[in-house]
């Protein structure tokens, strides 16, 4: 498979290259009050033309609202993408009929759900394929082979004149993801992988020219489990009895994120950087 197929060649030059921050998923309230701080130092440092974040947990650790997407775009957020929980919160239905907003759910959910699962949004002069993909290891689910799904999406938008696709693939089986990422090596710029809320230390560029991480990690409490108060988390081990888990709301916030920087000439990455720190608030 060769990239040609979905990416049109344009004339550019070293100041023309696309630059992407994209974050881990943001975990509540907490989350959210870190990367208000956060961000305008990161855009000091790294300049992007665009910044993307996974929304799915956003709203008290479970789903979606208009209210904090919004917050997080006056923040400086883009576009967002989303994963299995985006529907956890009422309002996550709203939000797809309505369709007002730059978030996406993910795109192998079967058809007729509410939502697009790719968009194509414009920045500046180019066109950048945004796709989320959802995988189907250890999930209860059963979600459309993600390996078809977006196969079809790449045939679907072959005619565009892209200068980038990128996919969040949220996914629990580090397989899973790799497996994806280097059977695509070349077809996508950048695969970043989200769900597990832990980052991992693989940030790299695959031999074909495709930015690869298999989990982002996350904007959440570190403190914590996955951005769940442990108090919580410890009963339910120890018990097996349910639990009504709780998002910590102050404290020390880790800033999970990748940095890449993709050539619009061929659509591929020239690096990727990997971003992790603290925030208190």
């Amino acid at each position: 498979m060769m990239l040609t197929s979905h990416f049109v060649r344009l004339s550019v030059t070293i100041c023309d290259m696309i630059k992407i921050l994209f974050l881990g998923d943001i975990v509540g309230k907490i989350g959210r009050r870190a990367l208000k701080d956060a961000l305008p130092k990161l855009r000091k440092k790294y300049k992007p033309d665009l910044i993307i974040a996974n929304a799915e947990n956003i709203a008290h650790g479970k789903g979606v609202t208009e209210g904090t997407l919004k917050e997080m775009m006056t923040a400086g957020v883009d576009f967002f993408t989303s994963g299995n929980h985006i529907w956890s919160n009422p309002e996550g239905a709203k939000i797809f009929i309505e369709n007002k907003l730059p978030i996406i759910r993910p795109a192998n959910y079967p058809e007729g759900v509410l939502g697009d699962g790719y968009r194509v949004v414009k920045v500046g002069k180019n066109k950048i394929l945004i796709i989320n993909l959802l995988g189907r290891v250890f999930f209860r689910e059963n979600f459309d082979c993600p390996f078809r799904k977006l196969e079809k999406i790449l045939k679907e938008t072959k005619k565009e004149k892209l200068s980038a696709i990128i996919l969040d693939f949220h996914a629990e089986a580090t397989s899973e993801k790799n497996t994806l990422a280097r059977y695509f090596d070349g077809q996508l710029s950048a695969v970043f992988g989200t769900h597990t809320h832990i980052q991992t230390a693989d940030e790299q560029v695959l031999p074909k020219g495709t930015a690869y991480i298999t989990d982002t990690g996350m904007v959440g409490a570190k403190h914590s489990s996955l951005g769940v108060d442990m108090k919580n988390v410890v009963n339910n081990f120890l018990t097996q009895m349910p639990t009504n888990f709780e998002v910590p709301e102050r404290g020390t916030c880790q800033i999970n994120g990748i940095f890449v920087i993709i050539k619009p000439e061929n659509g591929l990455a020239k690096s990727i950087e990997r971003i992790s720190f603290d925030v208190k608030v």
